[in-house]
This record gives C-alpha cells, structure tokens and sequence, in this order.
C-alpha cells in the first residue's frame, strides 16, 4: 500500500484555453521537427537514425518526426509505483495524488548569522533523519540535504549522498549524475531493493551534453524511473516569455522522452519544471517569481494533455534567510504546483535558490505542506457533514455544538501546525515570545532524540559500503589517468 500523500479533490487550477494548449503543442512539435535538439553523443545519435529521426551527424542535430514524438510520449506510463526499501513508504506517481519532496541546498545556513558553511557529516545525517520524521515529505531529492559535505571530495558528493539517504531513511529518493556516477547509484539501489528515480536533464537551450545522454541511457536499461527536467532563465537560455519558454522547455525534455522510450519503451518518466525568470537588472535567476507561478501552472496543464507525470520546483526563494519573504515566495508557488495538479512538488529546506539549506526550514515547510495538502483535499459533502439534523437539535441561542458527538468526530478535520505558535497574545507571552523558528528548532532536537529510522541490514550496510569504496578508486584512478 503506497503512501497516501494527499489527494487532489478539486479541479486543477487553469490559465489557459483549450485552443492556447493546443498551440503551444503544434509549436513544440515544429520547433523538434525544424530546429531540432543537439546531442554531443554518437551513441545517441546512432540510436536515433536508427529510429527513423532525421539525423545531421556534423552538427549534431536531432530532428524528431511527430509521429515518433507521439508515440513516445503515450509509451510512457500516466502513473506508476516506486518501490521504498520499506514498504509502508512506497509511493504512486500520477492521478490525483500530491507528494512533496525537499529542495537541495549547497551548503548548511547559519540561523544566528544567515552565513552558510559546509555542512559536517553529522549535519547532513541529522538532516536526512528529519526528512524521515516529517509527515508531509513524501520524497528525499537529488543533490540534497547538503551538496557541499566536510571530508568528502566532490566527485564522491553524490554517492555519498545517496547512501547518507539510504542509511537514514527508508522514504524513495532522487539521483544525480557527473562523472558516472549513476553506476553506483544504480548498484546501490539494486543492493538495499528500491527504485531511485534517475535524471537526464538538457542544457538551454535545446542540448544534451554527453553525460546526460549515458546517464538518461544507464537509468532506461536499468529498469528505473528517470526525471527529465529543463532549468530554462527566461529571457536568458529561452523566450521571455512564458509561452515561448514553454515551447522550449517542451521541446527539450520530450527530446529525453524520446531517447529513453527508444532504449526501454515503457520507462517510467517525470517532467520537472524548473522555470526561473532573469533579473535583467543582475542578470541572476529571480527565484519565488509570480512568473514562475505561471510557468507551473500552464506547464501542468500542457502535461496533462500527454498524460505524463510532472513535478515542479516550488521552494526557490530570493531571500537569503528565513523571513517572511521567504515564507510567502516558497507558499506562493507551492500552491500553485498543488493547485495546478503537478505530482510532485520540492519545497523542503532550501534558502535562496539551491545555494543554503536548514533542517529547521523543512520542519517550517512541512507545515506549509500539510496546510495546501488539506487545501486541495477540497470539502466534503454529505449528509453527515452538512449536519442539518444537528443543527436542527441545537437551534438557537442559548444551543452550542461543543458536546456533540458531531464536533468530536469531525474537529480533527481543522488543520494545526506543529511549528507555528497557536496560543493566545497573553500566553505566548508568558512563555518566552518564542517565534516560530524557535518552536521548530526545539521540534528538530526533539526528532533526533526519539526519532527511530527504518534499519538497514547489515549485509546491505556492508554492500553499499563496498560499492562506495570501489566508487572511491574508481574516482582516484580517474583523477591519476
């Protein structure tokens, strides 16, 4: 039985007409049959001459046929099941279901001072455990906690990471790739029995670079999902505008979809959205836009048209610490991913943009999740819950529904924050004016005192161990070569 997530009982959000969707297809299907994508892969560009694709091997280009376009998105699966090493934490991509994920973070904030650091290996384990121990994460990302670990090279950062996951949590996980790494990620995988969702992520505008090729083709032959996700800068690597973006950002991850479902028809795919307007002032990202609120919602409703699973970045900010800038940028577009009927959204931790991350921001975030997850559950109507028989015994004053068996069945139903302050002016008072940063530090210490973590069998603890070290001399015989 997966993870129930929550469930969307309202209707998705829209904003735009039947005919603007249907445009922005026809776009996209003419920007892969004219324009085409660049894969710096001969291996990629074999398989796709092979396939039928028009091929110009010079340059590189990939022009893609609609109908082979088509039929590689209706190859892949509407909704699919990732298997947790524990199977209470299994989950189901697709429907109605909404699942939240965290977002990466380079390196650990600093609450006194709002510097960041790297992160020790304790830090990043604690982390981990308290992903584990909020109710409303459903999915540890790519790249996360922290990317930036004291005492672990770079180019072991993520599968040391991944293993940090595996051993402190038993919740399904995103991947990364550089270097090859996705090897032993796979094999990790294979060794402790859960799916890993893979990546194959192009670079805007329209190119996949050669490690994202053998990374998407690694993910495809092993059977697992993979997350197919452009990071467009609107004005920047695509249009200003949203619907050109839109068009690209088709355009691009449907050239993954194409490479994969050729490789293994049936592969389990997500689209990601990761859409950021520029700062034309700066020339940075503008993370928390209104813009990329948009971008999500009309993103959503393109994908549902073909029927693929999507996920989208929701917890980018431009605050450099948690404030009320943060709180209503990450809750903007969080909302908008539920609302808009995206499958996944990653909310949890992350401070300004990917840079910083803390454990006490995701304790915040799960109440920010739980809150849009009672939201898009929508109002139920029945003859129970409009209660015109109750409201017929109390009548008027002096009647009150504080006895009621009613009122003990259903006031569990009113949604409460665990690291918000909920007491009267006079009692918070009283109690030491704490904030709610300070309430979710105190529940952060809390979990990782009591908190326990599915256990990893010694002989798996001892597999993994192995593929790390054989990761270890793979990497120092790369770097002596």
């Amino acid at each position: 039985m997966p993870l129930k997530g929550f469930i969307r009982n309202i209707k998705p959000l829209e904003v735009l007409t039947e005919e603007q969707v249907e445009a922005i297809h026809r776009s996209t299907l003419d920007v892969l049959e004219t324009t085409g994508i660049r894969f710096e892969s001969e291996k990629v560009l074999k398989i796709f001459n092979k396939n039928g694709c028009n091929v110009d091997f010079e340059n590189n280009r990939v022009r893609f046929p609609s109908y082979i376009v088509e039929e590689a998105l209706r190859k892949c699966p509407s909704s699919f099941t990732m298997k947790s090493r524990n199977p209470k934490n299994n989950i189901r991509i697709g429907g109605n279901t909404v699942y939240f994920s965290d977002m990466p973070g380079m390196r650990i904030l600093d609450l006194d001072t709002f510097k960041t650091r790297p992160a020790t290996r304790q830090e990043n384990k604690d982390a981990v455990i308290v992903l584990d121990a909020l109710e409303n994460i459903h999915i540890l990302c790519s790249y996360t906690p922290y990317f930036e670990v004291e005492g672990i090279p770079p180019l072991m950062a993520i599968p040391e990471s991944f293993a940090a996951k595996i051993r402190n949590s038993s919740k399904v996980s995103w991947e990364g790739y550089q270097n090859n790494c996705e090897i032993f990620i796979i094999e990790m995988a294979k060794v402790v029995d859960q799916d890993v969702m893979g990546l194959g992520l192009p670079s805007a505008p329209l190119t996949y670079y050669t490690d994202a090729c053998e990374s998407a083709i690694r993910i495809a032959k092993a059977g697992f999902p993979i997350n197919i996700a452009s990071g467009c800068i609107m004005g920047g690597t695509s249009p200003a505008t949203i619907a050109g973006t839109l068009v690209t950002f088709d355009a691009e991850v449907i050239g993954g979809i194409v490479l994969v479902q050729m490789v293994n028809p049936g592969t389990r795919v997500v689209v990601e959205d990761t859409i950021l307007p520029m700062n034309m002032q700066s020339g940075h990202p503008l993370f928390g836009s209104i813009n990329t609120c948009l971008h999500i919602t009309a993103f959503a409703q393109v994908w549902r048209k073909y029927e693929v699973p999507t996920f989208a970045d929701s917890g980018w900010t431009n605050s450099k610490k948690i404030d009320f800038q943060d709180g209503y940028e990450r809750s903007m577009t969080a909302f908008a991913c539920a609302l808009s009927g995206c499958h996944v959204s990653n909310l949890y931790g992350g401070v300004y943009g990917e840079l910083a991350y803390h454990p006490v921001q995701a304790i915040l975030d799960d109440d920010i999740a739980g809150m849009i997850g009672r939201f898009i559950e929508g109002v139920e109507i029945s003859d129970e819950t409009l209660a015109t028989n109750l409201i017929e015994e109390v009548g008027p004053i002096p009647g009150y529904y504080l006895n009621t068996e009613h009122t003990r069945r259903f006031y569990k139903d009113i949604f409460k924050p665990k690291a918000a302050d909920m007491s009267t002016y006079t009692d918070w008072f009283e109690k030491g004016q704490k904030d709610c940063i300070k309430l979710a530090e105190e529940r952060m210490h809390e979990i990782l005192k009591t908190h326990k973590v599915f256990p990893i069998p010694d002989d798996q603890e001892k597999e993994v161990e192995k593929i790390l070290n054989k990761a270890r001399k793979y990497y120092i015989k790369k770097d002596e070569d």
